[in-house]
Formats: structure tokens, sequence, C-alpha cells
């Protein structure tokens, strides 16, 4: 296998600066989903795509067990030297690489005995849309193992060592609307001013108390209210939150106390918010299976002394929808230590290349163990 991934890694990397030089956002994916396409048109396996959505699937093999491996498309929307753009700062265009290059290895030498290989390449990772827009297709109803990866900050994973699961924490993105009337500048006493409001909406945020054993966090990241004219105190906002916590329970008490905090506020100054959540984040649910398969093969290929703990995070990532949607699924993520400074998003983010090449053959090594061991 080695061998094979070694004459492999130099088309892995024109395929990484090609994804990397044209990112696209969430659910615009079009242009990556042709280029992967593409490359698996003459080789031997099917494809599986979907009129209403980016993205798609490249099976080989036949029957059960059904090994899954996920892999995210989409780019972010950000600020990169003064100008706003698709970004690859989340590491989904090695994401990508190794998905393609897991499959490259199956079809040139290790072809699966018994069972199926899926590769799903699914889109709209960052708005949290896209794993249940594909377990809405019946994607993974009869899939039995399920693997996904992603890149960890150098501060989480050094270059080298690879942890056989992310403990990531649920995540929920909130948009939020103050309705009133704007006032005189010299007449407060007939509006209520939504800055105000805001900002009493911070302090009740602020003092939320739920189990501080869990990490968990809320803050607003947007507001906006008023216009061009000073002497106008405005009755009308918007906002945005960003809820975090590890655990998808005490996410359950978060939002709730949020829409409490709504609704206090309106009735205390007569006048309307409206909240709504846009996106939401599951948090994961380990299986131990699961992580004990990827554990191997990440020993069988870079040995124990390599091996790290499981990564908890407070991020958040879509890939755990999948679990949370279809139980029957087991499921863990490779964390992969690659010095990615100086951080996930971050406009610069960089990382050490070399691991693409590492994570193929842990992708491919634990796709065949799973397969082998459960056919038996």
């Amino acid at each position: 296998m080695k061998t094979t991934i070694s004459n492999l890694t130099p088309k892995l990397m024109e395929i990484f600066h090609h994804l990397h030089a044209n990112p696209e956002i969430s659910g615009k994916e079009v242009e990556t989903t042709k280029f992967i396409r593409s490359l698996f048109q003459d080789k031997q396996c099917n494809m599986i795509e979907f009129d209403d959505l980016t993205g798609l699937v490249v099976e080989i093999g036949e029957g059960k067990p059904i090994v899954a491996v996920r892999a995210d498309i989409d780019a972010l929307w950000q600020e990169v030297d003064g100008k706003f753009q698709a970004n690859h700062s989340c590491g989904h265009d090695a994401h990508m690489t190794i998905a393609i290059g897991t499959i490259f290895t199956l079809l040139e030498h290790h072809l699966p005995r018994t069972g199926t290989v899926r590769i799903i390449f699914q889109p709209a990772e960052e708005t949290g849309k896209g794993a249940l827009a594909y377990t809405e297709k019946g994607i993974i109803d009869d899939v039995d193992f399920l693997y996904g990866m992603h890149l960890r900050p150098i501060e989480e994973l050094s270059f080298g060592k690879y942890a056989p699961a992310i403990q990531h924490g649920a995540a929920a993105f909130i948009k939020g609307e103050i309705i009133g009337d704007d006032a005189h500048g010299a007449r407060p006493h007939l509006n209520t001013n939504a800055i105000e409001v805001g900002a009493e909406f911070v302090q009740h945020l602020n003092q939320m108390k739920v189990n501080p054993a869990v990490p968990h966090s809320v803050k607003m990241t947007q507001f906006q209210a008023g216009g061009k004219s000073i002497n106008i105190i405005p009755g009308n906002a918007t906002f945005s939150l960003d809820v975090r916590a590890q655990t998808n329970e005490v996410m359950e008490q978060l939002t709730s106390k949020i829409k409490q905090i709504s609704q206090l506020l309106a009735t205390y100054h007569d006048i309307e918010i409206n909240i709504e959540e846009v996106a939401q984040v599951a948090a994961a649910v380990l299986n131990d299976e699961a992580i004990d398969y990827m554990k191997r093969a990440i020993i069988d290929t870079v040995g124990e002394r390599n091996l790290a703990p499981i990564i908890e995070t407070t991020g958040g990532d879509d890939f755990h929808f999948y679990t949370l949607k279809r139980p029957h699924v087991k499921a863990t993520m490779l964390a992969i230590g690659c010095d990615l400074t100086p951080g996930l998003h971050h406009p610069k983010m960089t990382f050490n290349h070399e691991v693409i090449p590492t994570s193929v053959e842990i992708l491919t090594n634990v796709v065949l163990t799973t397969l082998n061991s459960e056919a038996k």
C-alpha cells in the first residue's frame, strides 16, 4: 500500500492545489463536483449525484458490510487581503484530496474482496445543512460504519500525531430582530432604544447558568442599529448569536434560555423581538467499535507512539448529524496533526501538506480493516 500511495502522491498534490485554488462556498460547489466526477469517470466505480444538491457519492465493491468515508467540499466566504472571497481555510481541500487518494488506492490494488466502500463528497458543511440534506437522500440508511476526518490546529495536535476521534461540541447560529419605533434624540421617552435592548440582551446572556462542568459559550457576534442620522434613537435592530456547548443536552438548555430572554425583554419594553435558529450542528456521539478500528489503523500506519488521545473541542461539525439522525451508524472522525497555523478559519491558514499521503494510508487501512473484520 505504501508504494501505491507514494506513486500517487504527486498526483494528489496536483489535485490538492487545484481544489485549493478553486474554492466554492456552501451549496455552490458546482465546479468542485464536476472536477471530482472527472477523476473517476473512467474508473471501476459507481457515482451517485442529485439534481437539487451539489456533491456526489463514489462507490466501489458490492454487498455488505458497507463502510463509508465522508469528506466535506465547501469553502468559507471571508475577507482575504482586504477582499471578500471563497477561501479554503478549514482544510476541506485536504479532506477531499485524502478521500480521493483513498479511492485511488483501493482501486489500484486493494479493492475490497467483500462489501462496499462509499465515499461521500458532501456539500454545505459550513452552514450545518449538508449532512442533513444527504441524510434525507438516504445516503447512509444502509451504512454500517462511517468515517470522517479533520485537520487539527497545532495547539491541539502536532505534526505526525493522529487521534481516533474528535469530541466535537454542539453549535447553534441564531439571528434576531428587534422591532420598535424610531424617536427624536431629544425625546427618549417616546420609544425604546434598540441599542439599549441589545445591551440588556448581552447582559442576560452572560448571566445564564448551566452546568459549569460542561464547556459552553454564548456570544453576540453581530448587531446593527441606526442609520446615518445621529439625532435619531433607533427602534429597530438586527443581531446574531453564536452558541456552543459540549453536549446536545446543554445546547437545548441554552437555546431555551435564549428564547426566554427574548420574550422577557419584548414584554418588559413592549416591543417585538423575533429570533430564528438559522443553523445547528450536533455534538459528537462517539462509537467505541469505530474508534477501535481507527486506533488500529493509526497504529498499523504510523506506530503507537503517534497515536494521540481523543481530541475534545468546542468546535462543531455537521458530520455528527449522520449518527444523530441514523443511530445505527457507527462513526468516528480521524483527527490529523499537521502543524496547522494560525488556526482554523483564519484567512491565512496553512498546514504541512506531508500529512496528506499518510492520512490516505490511515483511511484506506481503516476501511479495509473494518470490511475484513465485519465480513467474518
